[in-house]
């Protein structure tokens, strides 16, 4: 499924679907309510649905800067055996051919960049061939965070579980099986290439340390032509989280320096210029924070 396209000063960036979902508020988070949903006006009808449920997106970015094209996160990717999560387990989908028709066949990308390495972000850096996982991005470079990377190669999901419940770090991280069908493909190709968490991709691309979901993840920054945006990856799941900054992923490995995090970046990035585009935020996907209260909301066009 295609998705907008936002140009940035002389960048465009272009998200690609692979799938929606409407979830109840327990699925994603440790101690959010129904009725805390309810109380947030300006979710609906983008982000959450009549009756609290919230709406979510799995999608991947291709961000073309001084003629690169860089993909962002990967998504679940098809064929992978995944059957702690149901939704997700040998997923069949149409996202190839989606990048392609937008004008990005896989072999045009020459670099492929993910904020974390969670499941639902490196699915797609390979692809099966003949029983065999390959890299998708056969002319890319794949560029592993460092941290991030130390973090994952303990490979058992108590070792990397930290504050996440370990029946969901079992049934959802599997970083046994990411390893072996996501990530190890794409050394054994020599594609990959481990960078620091403050890495320069282009001139107008950088990454930026924002901890806390996992001790390695990222978000990337965007400035050029005077304009300026900013990929979140997971630091939010969902735009209730600028309202309910205090509201706390699942998923989250530390939790409390999630939450100072993410209390961060709302305040840096709330100077009405910045577009904030959410990983996971549903259409119309991106918007500008807005302080408010305690809080702040994401105003979109």
């Amino acid at each position: 499924m295609g998705g907008n396209t936002w140009q940035v000063g002389n960048v465009k960036i272009t998200c690609i679907i692979e799938t929606i979902a409407e979830r109840t508020p327990e699925f994603g988070f440790r101690n959010l309510t129904t009725e805390q949903i309810l109380e947030q006006d300006w979710l609906r009808p983008h982000f959450a649905t009549a009756d609290g449920k919230l709406i979510s997106c799995i999608q991947a970015f291709v961000v073309e800067s001084q003629d690169r094209r860089i993909v962002v996160d990967t998504c679940v990717g098809n064929d992978k055996p995944r059957p702690g999560n149901p939704a997700w387990n040998m997923l069949q989908g149409s996202f190839l051919e989606d990048l392609a028709a937008a004008g990005y066949p896989r072999e045009s990308i020459d670099t492929v960049l993910c904020t974390h390495l969670h499941i639902d972000h490196v699915g797609w850096n390979t692809m099966l061939v003949d029983g065999e996982w390959i890299p998708t991005f056969p002319n890319a470079r794949y560029l592993l965070g460092r941290a991030e990377w130390d973090h994952w190669s303990q490979e058992t999901a108590e070792a990397v579980a930290g504050d996440v419940d370990p029946e969901i770090a079992a049934n959802v991280f599997d970083t046994k099986a990411v390893n072996q069908d996501s990530i190890r493909p794409v050394i054994d190709a020599g594609l990959h290439e481990l960078v620091e968490m403050d890495h320069r991709v282009t001139e107008e691309i950088r990454l930026e340390p924002t901890p806390g979901h996992t001790p390695g993840h990222v978000s990337v920054t965007i400035k050029s032509g005077g304009a300026r945006a900013v990929i979140t990856g997971d630091l939010m799941h969902h735009p209730i989280q600028c309202a309910l900054p205090e509201v706390s992923s699942n998923f989250d490995h530390d939790a409390a320096r999630a939450l100072e995090t993410r209390r961060s970046f709302l305040s840096r990035y709330a100077d009405g210029e910045s577009l904030v585009i959410g990983t996971h935020f549903s259409a119309p996907t991106a918007g500008h924070l807005v302080a408010q209260g305690d809080g702040w909301h994401l105003t979109v066009d």
